[in-house]
């Protein structure tokens, strides 16, 4: 009985720090938005955002590819001789592979 009382009077005397320990534990460990979980979020957010600022300067540049082939009738005519081997009818290709 006397370490049940010891016990006893050790949680009457500590009962303000041992609330704030398991509040504490609860708030980083426990908790559904615990500090663990929200670390990991704010690191995804961040992976996130590079990866918007990436697609974003790729968009850019496929409009203004696409611009410059829509105006310029000679950059279609290159596009379709390099990426399609396309000619013209009195032409011969030769195509060299390294």
């Amino acid at each position: 009985m006397s370490k049940l009382s010891a016990l006893w009077d050790f949680i009457g005397r500590h009962k303000y720090l041992i609330t704030l320990l398991v509040f504490g534990v609860i708030i980083v460990f426990l908790d559904e938005n615990s500090l663990i979980q929200r670390a990991k979020h704010r690191e995804e957010i961040r992976e996130l955002n590079e990866e918007i600022a990436k697609y974003r300067k790729q968009f850019e540049e496929d409009t203004r590819k696409l611009k410059e082939l829509t105006d310029n009738p000679e950059a279609l005519e290159k596009i379709a001789r390099e990426k399609y081997l396309m000619k013209k009818p009195n032409e011969d290709i030769f195509i060299f592979e390294e």
